[in-house]
């Protein structure tokens, strides 16, 4: 086009840059809007899910309607948000057609005196007019791939987001494997905090769990049991040289092989939406069908599993929400006797189940756990009573050790803690 006429050449830059210019600012505005809509697509989603998860509660408090207005308000939000960045797709192409239009106007508008005065000839007119028409859709089309990429990357945004972070605890770089794990535990003068400066919520923990042994940790809510037993599986990461299984620091045993040897069923217990059965199998390839039974049948699910219309093929919904309470924590030990692991933590695994079904899932553990190493934490001293071990915590630290017959005649704090929960049993059978 140079070649042809330098002078309406240079008068197309009058435009040209209109064009980036207008490519630049609607495609910011293509990105500020699409990241608002994608987090707002997040609240919604979010919004759902605590709503489908927490049904009971908002019916139990008659928040249906609350929250259904609540609901519906997000969804307007987003309706506005989206029709915000329609706006602005539906704006962007008129007005880059139309500075490509006024590029044709400047250039008749030039072009024609100049043929007139024989500077230009009207074919070289006619073929500068033929490459800027050919020039319309590549500007077109930049602007569409500009809004594209700037769509693509808000959302590349938010997933780098979640991708760049690091876990907290990982391997170490030189880790290497170790020998099998047997279950002996040990705590060495351990100390922890959840962060540096805060008070210490473990405070000098001295104690050895042999393998085999069952040890449980009874305490008031707040008094770091959880905490405590948390440190095994390095959920959470205590400080080196005082945590130890078999004599090696867990920090040296690869996470995998780690958390393969031990059987945690944590306070909380969580459930995915798919069967039973592939609930109870979670973390066990190839689980056999009898295996499966008999770990319900341990954990004392199995008379529950007979009265269900599908059994083992049960669907347990989003978080186990077609399951009672006692149900789902059941399901849970389950899952963690299926693998067989050389350690069992229960930490509070039995609230929600009544004394005789605890007493007879207890049983039976014992019967599996003999020759592996067993962790209950529990506030229900019927829970703890036969252990070969327990342990009083009170703000971090250890106060009372023994059985449960040494700790009554002691007549500390698990004494009381027992006669408390003896009264209480009395006066809700009368």
């Amino acid at each position: 086009m140079f070649y042809l006429n330098w002078k309406l050449t240079l008068l197309l830059f009058v435009t040209m840059p209109l064009v980036s210019l207008t490519v630049k600012y609607f495609g910011q505005q293509v990105h500020i809007r699409f990241q608002q809509i994608q987090d707002f697509f997040a609240q919604i989603t979010a919004r759902a899910q605590e709503n489908f998860t927490g049904v009971r509660v908002v019916r139990a408090y008659a928040q249906e309607a609350a929250e259904i207005e609540a609901f519906n308000q997000l969804n307007w939000e987003y309706a506005q948000k989206n029709l915000g960045l329609v706006r602005i797709d539906a704006l962007m192409r008129p007005l880059m057609t139309f500075l490509i239009g006024l590029g044709f106007v400047l250039i008749v508008w030039a072009g024609v005196p100049l043929a007139a005065r024989g500077q230009l000839t009207v074919g070289q007119f006619t073929e500068f007019n033929m490459y800027l028409f050919r020039l319309i859709w590549p500007l077109i089309a930049i602007g569409y791939v500009v809004n594209l990429y700037q769509r693509g990357s808000a959302s590349w945004k938010r997933m780098q987001a979640i991708a760049s972070i690091k876990p907290l605890i990982a391997d170490a770089p030189d880790v290497k494997p170790q020998p099998p794990i047997n279950g002996r535990i040990e705590f060495r003068d351990l100390t922890f905090r959840y962060h540096a400066g805060s008070e210490p919520v473990l405070r000098e923990i001295n104690l050895t769990i042999e393998s085999g042994q069952t040890v449980a940790f009874v305490g008031r809510t707040g008094s770091g049991k959880s905490t405590l037993v948390n440190l095994l599986p390095r959920v959470l990461d205590a400080r080196p040289g005082t945590v130890f299984i078999d004599d090696i620091p867990v920090a040296n045993y690869p996470l995998a092989q780690l958390r393969a040897a031990i059987g945690y069923v944590p306070q909380e217990t969580f459930l995915f939406s798919n069967s039973l059965a592939k609930n109870i199998a979670f973390g066990v390839n190839e689980a056999e069908r009898p295996a499966i039974e008999r770990a319900a049948e341990i954990a004392g699910l199995d008379t529950d599993v007979s009265e269900f219309p599908e059994g083992f093929g049960t669907m347990v919904g989003e978080r186990g929400i077609t399951l009672s309470g006692g149900q789902k924590q059941r399901t849970a030990i389950a899952r963690a006797v299926l693998r067989e692991p050389k350690i069992l933590i229960l930490d509070d695994a039995l609230s929600s189940v009544d004394t005789y079904t605890e007493e007879k899932i207890l049983s039976q553990l014992r019967g599996v756990m003999r020759q592996r190493t067993s962790i209950i934490v529990s506030h229900r001293v019927s829970t703890v009573r036969h252990a070969d071990l327990i342990c009083v915590l009170d703000e971090g630290q250890i106060i009372e050790r023994g059985t449960h017959d040494e700790l009554l005649a002691q007549g500390g704090e698990y004494a009381n803690l027992y006669e408390r929960q003896l009264l209480e049993e009395e006066l809700a059978a009368t």
